[in-house]
């Protein structure tokens, strides 16, 4: 077994190669639930990634702008952080920086584990590439049939959603999740949180959004 390590500025990667799925799943086992680290097994190869600063804070202040929308329009929403995903079929697994139940919440409310073998997958997943891209995985997210990915590489906000009949994923201009946001205004919000503090442009986030809900 080879093992790669790069340090870029906001992810440290670790690459082990090549890994058996039997193994994957005994490291999946031992490890603590409570660890920062995201896992990505594709081919063979495990990835581990820890975040930095820059990576978990846009993390965290876009899903408190996903709940800030949520709340306002009054949306079901359960969060799963960065929930172990994975397909014994494909014999794949990927750890998204977050993902989503809004859709198929109901099918999910009582749940605090989810088995993809019965359970719907998340209806949204959030990815954080500043410094690492996530396009290697759409592979795992078709395959796990998750139908919306946001992709914020700390510059610009990208919607994929996934076309069925080709089992591969298109980017688009607009969130069929929420169709009114602006692809736009996410990146703006946080360049914004960085002059006036979060709390204050939530609060102006929240505000703007009382014309949506009326409307």
């Amino acid at each position: 077994m080879t093992a790669v390590i790069t340090k870029p500025i906001e992810e440290n990667i670790v690459k082990l190669n090549p890994l058996s799925w039997s193994t994957f799943n005994n490291l999946l086992d031992e490890l603590d639930n409570k660890r920062s680290q995201r896992l990505t097994y594709y081919n063979n190869i495990l990835e581990i990634m820890s975040p930095l600063g820059l990576h978990e804070s846009n993390n965290r202040f876009i899903e408190s702008l996903i709940f800030v929308i949520a709340d306002e329009l009054g949306l079901s929403l359960k969060k799963f952080g960065s929930l172990t995903l994975k397909s014994t079929q494909f014999k794949q697994a990927v750890e998204p920086d977050s993902c989503y139940y809004l859709k198929n919440e109901p099918k999910v409310r009582n749940k605090q584990n989810i088995d993809l073998t019965i359970d719907p997958p998340p209806d949204l997943v959030l990815e954080i590439d500043i410094t690492s891209g996530s396009l290697h995985k759409l592979p795992i997210y078709a395959n796990l049939g998750v139908p919306e990915i946001w992709r914020y590489d700390g510059e610009k906000l990208a919607v994929f959603i996934l076309e069925k009949d080709i089992n591969n994923y298109q980017e688009i201009d607009r969130s069929p999740t929420f169709p009114f946001l602006s692809l736009n205004v996410i990146p703006e919000l946080i360049q914004q949180s960085l002059i006036d503090g979060e709390t204050v442009v939530l609060r102006n986030f929240r505000k703007s959004l009382k014309n949506v809900s009326k409307s």
